[in-house]
């Protein structure tokens, strides 16, 4: 395995690229189908509106965490894993933020030992 790869960032890695995927896959289809993406959020019954809000409170605390976390570590830009989940998925970004946060914590014990 390449220099901080661990088991661990390839997992992370991994699922991030299902999230990017995944949520792009409906994405296309939603956009294809000339759909009210907010519309359907919020919409389209209780169960899909306590979803939507079970997911974007998971969301704004993991954006917190990147913030406060990176920042601890000394990952540099992380501002722009927040601005790619509006652009991509919160699936995608946060995942590979994790892999790239696994990273930094191989690279720092590697050169603490």
């Amino acid at each position: 395995m390449t220099k901080n790869w661990t088991p661990l960032a390839v997992i992370w890695l991994s699922l991030a690229i299902i999230g990017l995927i995944g949520t792009w896959t409906f994405n296309t289809l939603a956009i294809v189908q000339l759909r009210d993406f907010i519309g359907d959020w919020v919409g389209s019954g209780p169960a899909v509106s306590s979803l939507t809000v079970d997911l974007l409170v998971a969301a704004v605390a993991g954006c917190i965490l990147i913030v406060v976390e990176s920042r601890r570590l000394g990952m540099k830009r992380a501002w722009l894993y927040i601005v790619l989940s509006g652009v991509t998925a919160f699936a995608f970004t946060f995942p590979l933020w994790l892999a790239m946060r696994e990273r930094a914590l191989t690279a720092a014990r590697s050169s603490a030992s």
